[in-house]
């Protein structure tokens, strides 16, 4: 059975090409791990929900897009190896949450 780490997140529409760019960098680093695969799944056409929702999950804000990543892993064993090699790769290790898209 496959391991997956899921993601939601706001990302404001000004920056989605920065977004994108950053997505698309961090998928590769990945995949280069062993990653089976990433996605990034943009929503801008999430409606609020009534009792819960992708928007509501991530305090959506006027002028933001609602996204769903996820990563699938061989195994948990497979992700725990795969995210300890990511997070200690310069790629992306100097990425700072607060500068990001």
């Amino acid at each position: 059975m496959h391991y997956i780490d899921g993601f939601v997140l706001p990302v404001p529409r000004a920056n989605l090409q920065a977004y994108r760019e950053v997505a698309q960098a961090a998928g590769k680093v990945w995949m280069e791990y062993g990653a089976l695969q990433y996605w990034e799944c943009a929503g801008d056409d999430v409606p609020m929900g009534k009792l819960t929702s992708f928007p509501q999950a991530v305090q959506l804000k006027e002028g933001e897009i609602v996204f769903f990543s996820w990563i699938i892993y061989a195994s948990r064993a497979e992700r725990d190896r795969i995210n300890a090699a990511v997070m200690k790769d310069p790629r992306i290790a100097s990425m700072d949450p607060a500068t990001m898209p």
